[in-house]
């Protein structure tokens, strides 16, 4: 047995290379953390890839693993309604960080905001490994939403913070996270959009309205399903025709709440089943307008130049609003109607296609395995008592 696998977690080894656990729980996670995991490797660290299992639909992870070139080395099956899956999270994390495995981690890295994250990084700092956290410091301001309790929760507990925008690092560091513990990156769903050779389409070749909705606050009761079903139409009814994939989530919530017919029924809308990664970014390069209340298709609108309509009244990610690229609207009728009016205008589209990606050049994870290999080899990615010297400082 190795005579240091008993001492801390993600202790310096000189001569090894950096071992790192990488969590995946959702769609989004999958995919931006896939050019992580591949640029990790590429530049010699030991990866594990473990599925959590968050997304345990498949119409949702699929074969998503595989189309990004990459597989889970380990996979949980948390099962029952959220209070049972949670739980399940957090006693498979644990457990994990728990055994005395020989591929024991230097680091756990996580991404974005789903239970996942402050599940895992929870039980990894219980068992003294350090957390890096991929798109860290995105904030909405909203004390309603989830997600931003989770984004907070991360901050509490990561070592490395790896912010995708000056923003997000400047949200971090006046929450009064160290200066150094936060590096500017990019985000890395940029990565994926440059590699998957998807092209822009110019303004003049693009058609048709794109729109999806999932999060819980925008579906999950019959007031707002409602209102985002009479959204929808007008949409379809004044800017259509309206192609809509449908999230499983919000299939359920149409379906329990009888409105299914009102966007079936109606001739300008298209309905769709989840749709493959590849096709999903060609659906969104080939229209006119982007109308969604999801976070990662504002960034993927963002990189193909198309306009978004968010289907929200705040959002973590303000540079396209700052830039006029995306315009809240929330779940009102006239107010989504207007922007999405304005967002068409033709010199609009001609100057939004022509803007710079707010979120990232495509080449974060290059950043991203470069920092946290470096560090590794330099012993500052163990977490130490305050006071104890860093190896560096002891050899000088």
């Amino acid at each position: 047995m190795d005579s240091q696998s008993h001492g801390p977690a993600g202790a310096h080894r000189p001569g090894r290379a950096l071992r790192a656990h990488v969590f995946a729980g959702t769609r989004p996670e999958i995919v931006k953390l896939a050019p992580v995991v591949l640029a990790l490797r590429a530049a010699g660290a030991e990866v594990r890839l473990i599925a959590t299992g968050q997304h345990h639909d498949q119409r949702m992870a699929g074969d998503f693993f595989t189309g990004l070139g990459v597989e889970p080395d380990e996979r949980w099956s948390p099962a029952g309604d959220e209070s049972e899956r949670v739980a399940a999270l957090l006693g498979h994390a644990l457990a994990h960080f728990a055994a005395d495995r020989p591929d024991r981690p230097d680091l756990a890295l996580v991404q974005g905001d789903t239970w996942t994250v402050p599940l895992t990084a929870m039980a990894a700092r219980r068992h003294g490994v350090p957390v890096a956290h991929v798109e860290a410091g995105l904030r909405s301001g909203n004390p309603l939403s989830p997600e931003e309790s989770n984004r907070k929760v991360a901050a509490a507990l990561a070592t490395v913070h790896l912010a995708p925008t000056e923003g997000a690092g400047a949200n971090l560091r006046a929450e009064g996270v160290p200066a150094d513990a936060v590096h500017l990156v990019g985000n890395t769903v940029c990565d994926v959009l440059r590699a998957s050779g998807v092209p822009a389409v110019a303004p003049a070749d693009r058609s048709g309205v794109l729109v999806t909705a999932h999060r819980p606050g925008t579906v999950d009761t019959a007031e707002r399903l409602t209102a985002l079903v009479t959204v929808v139409r007008a949409l379809a009814d004044r800017h259509g025709p309206v192609v809509f994939p449908v999230h499983p989530r919000t299939t359920d919530r149409l379906a329990a709440f009888g409105l299914t017919d009102r966007l079936a029924g109606h001739p300008g809308i298209t309905l769709l089943p989840p749709q493959p990664h590849r096709r999903m970014l060609e659906l969104i390069a080939g229209s006119t307008l982007v109308v969604t209340d999801s976070g990662g298709l504002q960034e993927e609108a963002g990189w193909f130049g198309v306009p978004a309509v968010v289907l929200r009244e705040s959002t973590p990610r303000p540079e396209g609003v700052a830039l006029g690229q995306a315009v809240l609207a929330g779940l009102d009728r006239g107010r989504a109607l207007a922007a999405a009016t304005t967002l068409l205008a033709p010199a609009e589209q001609r100057r939004i296609a022509a803007m710079p990606c707010p979120y990232g050049d495509g080449r974060s994870a290059e950043r991203i395995a470069a920092l946290l290999t470096d560090r590794h080899r330099r012993g500052l990615l163990a977490l130490r008592e305050p006071g104890r010297p860093t190896p560096e400082e002891t050899s000088g």
